[in-house]
């Protein structure tokens, strides 16, 4: 995963002078004991930075312009120690461009009950202090998340932790290029969208480089860079020694050697994290980059064939957010269905599932590809471990973006598939797919998908949030009437909200 981040979420705590300096003194040291306590937990993607108490809408207002224009500060956690009159927030709230959580706890868990008095109520009524703060961010209309419970608690981490990964995938989409080499899929309605709009929404941006760039930068890959490559293939993956040895074979395996290097090095001149190729614009390369683009995505790339730049970028926000665990992520297909007595999607592409998903070490092989060009092409080949996963897919509505989810569980083939040379992996969605496959074409839901095992669907319910994106989400409680309703419903609301 090439993501290396000096981010921070910022901790504010609000009060106010009313109380004195001894309070407010013990407002910052409870404070700073919350940070540490939270960062010692290691619980947290992100380290919390520890703020000084904000007491005056001028010092609420600086705190808010500062976290704008620090690129370190990933989003804020708001927690109101005291009372902290929210008429002192307006101002700052309102330039705030950054995600924040409201994290609704205080200080002590339990009550001293011999010892209580009034000072301690007034130095500990996040209770009452939480509410004042609560009401402005609802009369500003603000999307936030409002986490609930006392700070030690490891639900509480878990929440936090998921909603940091979303300010993770937010700042990503904020600095974002996809790089798009050839077009779009001819004909093809579902890959096609409106990149104003969704840099507008999302924050990425989305350019479009000619294949004879890049086959410059492809070409001009030293040969010594190709040999100490392909050591590494041998390292990395379940290698046929006679495919080295041979000189046509090790040719095939060079080429895509070649094209990973060439377009490594083409996307991060770009500055591109995440890119889109098609297989009927490929001039001036030898083939449709297989190896090379399963390689890429392990490396943290976002991918999206037949020119999808949507998915591309979503699997790379994705691969963002969810960085640091081990499930993997890949850009996925729905190819074909196993009906039976449970059935099943088996899903892959032609070549590029991203081997981060693998069960065991994949197998580097060379088969014959026909589509979009007719020869042999090195791919990792691989089943995709099992457990519980999501799918989803980045739609444009045209009058707004939707992101379609359903969750899945993944499981093991029970048979091999000795004549399918591509990853691969086999799952049961949820509820069935007699259900859920109704509810992703009701929901205009595309055939390319972001499949994780990383990334949970409290994490992309923030996201969606803090990108202000419609979500559905389909599981083992929906109905395809409800799906439905709730459907007509998010479309009156999206088009009351846009106005006239």
């Amino acid at each position: 995963m090439n993501q290396s981040t000096q981010q921070q979420i910022w901790f504010v705590t609000g009060s106010q002078t009313l109380y004195g300096p001894e309070v407010l003194k013990q407002v910052a040291t409870d404070s700073k004991q919350i940070v540490k306590g939270i960062n010692e937990s290691h619980n947290i993607v992100l380290p919390l930075l520890y703020q000084p108490t904000v007491k005056s809408p001028d010092e609420i207002l600086s705190l808010c312009q500062q976290a704008n224009n620090d690129p370190n500060c990933a989003g804020l956690i708001m927690w109101m120690h005291t009372f902290s009159p929210a008429k002192m927030w307006i101002a700052g709230l309102s330039q705030l461009n950054k995600p924040w959580m409201h994290l609704h706890t205080q200080f002590n868990a339990e009550l001293p009950w011999q010892d209580i008095d009034m000072n301690f109520m007034n130095t500990n009524q996040s209770a009452h202090g939480d509410r004042e703060f609560g009401f402005i961010g609802t009369r500003l209309d603000l999307n936030r998340k409002v986490v609930v419970g006392h700070w030690q608690n490891p639900k509480v981490h878990q929440q936090i932790d998921d909603w940091c990964r979303a300010a993770l995938g937010w700042g990503e989409g904020h600095q974002l290029k996809v790089a798009r080499f050839g077009d779009n899929m001819r004909q093809v309605a579902v890959t096609e969208g409106n990149k104003v709009s969704a840099q507008i929404q999302f924050g990425y941006e989305v350019h479009a480089y000619g294949l004879g760039e890049l086959s410059e930068v492809v070409n001009a890959v030293s040969d010594a860079d190709i040999n100490a490559q392909i050591e590494l293939y041998m390292s990395e993956y379940q290698v046929d020694p006679a495919l080295i040895a041979n000189r046509d074979t090790r040719k095939i395996i060079a080429n895509d050697a070649r094209l990973e290097l060439g377009m490594q090095s083409f996307l991060d001149d770009v500055g591109a994290k995440a890119f889109t190729n098609t297989f009927e614009n490929l001039a001036g390369l030898t083939n449709l980059p297989g190896l090379a683009t399963q390689r890429l995505m392990a490396k943290g790339y976002g991918y999206g064939g037949e020119g999808d730049w949507k998915t591309a970028a979503m699997t790379r926000i994705m691969k963002v957010m969810g960085q640091g665990r081990s499930g993997g992520t890949s850009f996925m297909e729905d190819y074909t269905y196993n009906f039976g007595a449970t059935d099943q999607v088996l899903g892959a592409h032609m070549l590029e599932v991203c081997p981060s998903i693998a069960d065991a070490k994949p197998k580097l092989e060379i088969h014959r590809h026909t589509i979009g060009c007719n020869c042999d092409v090195a791919r990792l080949i691989f089943n995709a471990k099992a457990g519980p996963a999501l799918n989803i897919a980045p739609v444009d509505l045209g009058n707004r973006f939707r992101l379609l989810v359903n969750q899945i569980d993944c499981v093991s083939p029970e048979h091999e598939l000795p004549r399918l040379p591509v990853g691969r992996s086999l799952w049961q969605p949820q509820p069935s797919l007699e259900v859920a496959a109704a509810a992703w074409i009701h929901g205009g839901g595309a055939h390319h998908t972001v499949s994780s095992f990383d990334v949970n669907i409290d994490t992309l319910i923030d996201y969606a949030e803090m990108v202000n994106a419609e979500i559905a989400i389909i599981n083992n409680a929906t109905t395809v009437y409800t799906f439905k309703n709730e459907l007509r419903h998010n479309s009156l609301y999206y088009r009351l909200k846009q106005g006239i």
